[in-house]
Order: C-alpha cells, then structure tokens, then sequence
C-alpha cells in the first residue's frame, strides 16, 4: 500500500529517503490495520514507524465535522514529558501538509492551553498517563471514538510506577481499535499486558537490547569515587567533547556535579524529574542549541531524549542494571555519526562492569592513562562467547541504517513505500 503523497512531500521535506529496519518492517503492516508488538530501543525511528500509518489511517477514515468538535482518533501513550513533545513534533512534521489536528498533553504545567486545544477539537492525542487520566476524569479527554492506541516506551512504563495507570487507560478505550506496543525489554509484566490488549500482532523486533550503537566508541575508566569530579573535569579540558551527556544515579547527585561543574567552569545544567517543565525544557533546548556543554541527568529524564550531534555520553556512575547501559550510550552514536561513550568505575561498581560486558558480549576497554588511575582487576566475559563480525563487537551494522530516515548517501530522493515493500 504506497503512503499518500501529502505525508511523502512532507518526508521529502524533513529529508528523508530510505526507512530504518523498524519502519520497513512494520509500516506496510500498520497500513493494513494490523496490531503490532515492536521491540526496538528509542533511536531505531519507532516514532514514525507508527506516526506515519496513523496518520495516513485516519486521512482514509475521516468525516465531515457536521459542525460538531472531532473526536479523538488517535492515543500515543508515552512515559515522559520530553519524549511526549518529541512525539506530537513528530506529527507536526510529518502531518504538515495534512488537515488533522493533534496535541500533547502532561503534567507538570498548567492544563488551560491543553484543554483548551481539546475543546476545540483533536485528531490524535500524545499523553502522559497522569495528566491524561486527570482529564479524563474532568470530561475534558473522551477516548471512546478511538480508532488507533500506541503505547510507548512500556518498559519505562512499568520501570516509573505507570503499569496501574496504564491500566486505567486502556479500561477508557473501545474494544475495537488497532493496538500498536513498543518496549525496548519484555519483562513478564509487560509481556502479559502485551498478550492482554494486541489482537494476532505482527511482531517486529530490531536492534536487540544486548546490541550497542555501531559507531559508539566505549571506554571505562577505574577511579576512586571521590576523584570521579575531578577525571571529569581532566576530560573536559579536550575541546574534542563538544557536548556531553552525563548520567548520575540520583538527582541530588545530578544537581551537585551541574553545580561543581559550573563552578569549574564548564557551561553546565542538570536535568531530573523533580525539575519543572520549563526548567527541563530550558536546559534541554540550552543544551541542542550548544548554549550548554555538558547535561546531567537522570536515567528517567533522560528517556527518549533525542539529540542530534552528541559526540559523548558519560557514565558518571554505573547503572546496576545492565540494559540501561546499553540505553544510555545509545544517546551517541546517532543519525549515521560517530560518538564516545565513557564509562567511570569504582571498586564496588566492577560487578556492574561484568554484567554490562555479560550483555554486550565484549570487553569494554580500560583507560589507564589517567590522572586518577587505580588498579582494578578488568572483568572477562564468561565463555561460550557469541562470535562477532571481524572482531568490531559493537561496530557491527548489518541492521542498522541511517537513523535520518529515508535519506539516501547519494541524497537522491525515493519513494519509501518501494523501500518498504517484501
């Protein structure tokens, strides 16, 4: 089924050509009204893997207005404020030369420009699940004329506490409607939900969660926890770190490193969820702009962030769960360009190290030409090891594109519906 010519010119406009393996595996699908389960990391361009069909889908399905408001259509489910906004700018983009309306609604700010935009009517809905039930609750939000429901991102879903208030929303909508699911994990919980709600799914599954950026060059550095300010500081003398996104455990620890940084003279701000709307939006648009060097931020605020030209993702500490580091350095590396991860390691964090090296299934290299090395026994990966091409572990790229989709290397435009086809 070729993708309408209004949503082509607006692809055409945004500079894309050729699909990323998410997209051309599940769009022809989503055409045709199938429910999907995709299990694919942010950056594999799952965004328009289902904002392009919605939006093609209910240009087939419109109806005169008759002067009344138009119904909600369309429901985008997402965990986070940042990665709702990314979303509804998504459709604006893709959407530009269409006559649908849609909005995005959180919490965090005050709703009188949300709900004003209800009233006036909506195409489709990005939300957070908070804000959304709030509205539900005060009639402003009325899902039963719902044709198309995308829940994203349900492993953070389930990772901040949302998995109830998921619930509740599903409860809102129509038996009838086409179900899209995108999780990056399938943790038992969300595979239960995923079963409970998609009707005979197409299931489509790219860049593994145990898969790392091909163009991410990693490093760990062994410190002692006290030196960690200052191997950073060290590092950021190199004006080769353009920007760095730094991840801390805690938003405390986050807000103190943005202010010791400051101190130190490195442009620097601190992005976390107790931050307000405006606050994390200003700190994110100081940091896309290059107003800002360095971000530091939370695992959770910085879920689906997506950031062109990252040229380094700092681990200022260990994630103890493994699949987030591989969701961290996935920041870099993005959009075809290269990008630097670096990893620091205290003594009691080597566990951490082995179990990211057991996913990944490769040695991160140590760093020891450091100010502030220590000696620490480097974990191996336990035997029987998955082979890897050539020996480039993580540069591997059979199944990864361009992330600009459809963009062509020659930058001659095609039709993506060719692209997609088989």
């Amino acid at each position: 089924m070729p993708i309408i010519e209004p949503i082509l010119r607006a692809l055409d406009a945004e500079g894309y050509v050729h699909p990323t393996p998410i997209q051309a595996q599940s769009i022809p699908h989503t055409l045709r009204g199938r429910d999907m389960l995709g299990c694919a990391q942010t950056g594999t361009g799952k965004t328009a893997a289902f904002a392009v069909p919605i939006l093609q889908r209910l240009m087939e399905t419109r109806q005169p207005a008759n002067g009344q408001h138009r119904p909600i259509r369309s429901l985008i489910l997402t965990p986070t404020r940042e990665l709702a906004i990314q979303i509804e700018e998504s459709f604006t983009a893709y959407g530009k030369f269409l006559p649908l309306r849609h909005t995005v609604i959180f919490g965090g700010v005050s709703q009188k420009a949300q709900t004003d935009a209800l009233q006036r009517g909506i195409d489709i809905l990005v939300a957070t699940p908070g804000r959304l039930l709030d509205l539900i609750q005060q009639g402003f939000v009325r899902l039963r004329d719902l044709e198309i429901f995308v829940l994203d991102e349900a492993d953070r879903m389930l990772d901040m506490g949302f998995i109830h208030d998921v619930k509740r929303v599903i409860a809102q909508l129509p038996k009838q409607r086409q179900t899209l699911f995108f999780s990056a994990t399938m943790p038992a919980e969300i595979a239960n939900l995923a079963n409970s709600i998609l009707d005979n799914p197409i299931t489509v599954e790219v860049t593994p969660v145990s898969s790392t950026a091909e163009k991410v060059s990693q490093s760990v550095f062994f410190v002692e926890k006290n030196d960690k300010k200052r191997l950073l500081i060290h590092l950021l003398e190199d004006q080769a770190i353009r920007s760095a996104l730094v991840f801390t455990r805690t938003k405390h620890g986050a807000n103190r490193l943005a202010g010791d940084l400051v101190k130190a003279g490195v442009r620097s701000e601190a992005i976390h969820g107790n931050k307000s709307q405006n606050a994390r939006q200003n700190a994110l648009s100081n940091f896309k702009n290059g107003h800002t060097r360095v971000l530091v931020a939370t695992d959770i605020a910085a879920r689906g962030l997506d950031i062109e030209d990252l040229s380094h993702v700092v681990n200022y500490e260990l994630p103890n769960v493994p699949e987030t580091y591989v969701h961290r350095i996935g920041r870099t590396g993005r959009a075809g360009a290269s990008g630097e991860a670096f990893s620091f390691c205290q003594e009691d964090e080597v566990p951490y190290l082995k179990d990211i090296q057991k996913l990944i299934n490769q040695v991160v290299p140590v760093v020891n030409d450091h100010p502030y090395a220590i000696e620490l026994k480097a974990p191996s990966i336990p035997a029987p090891q998955r082979p890897s091409q050539n020996g480039q572990g993580n540069r591997n790229n059979s199944q990864r594109r361009n992330n600009r989709n459809w963009r062509s290397q020659s930058g001659k435009t095609s039709r993506p519906e060719n692209a997609k086809r088989g």
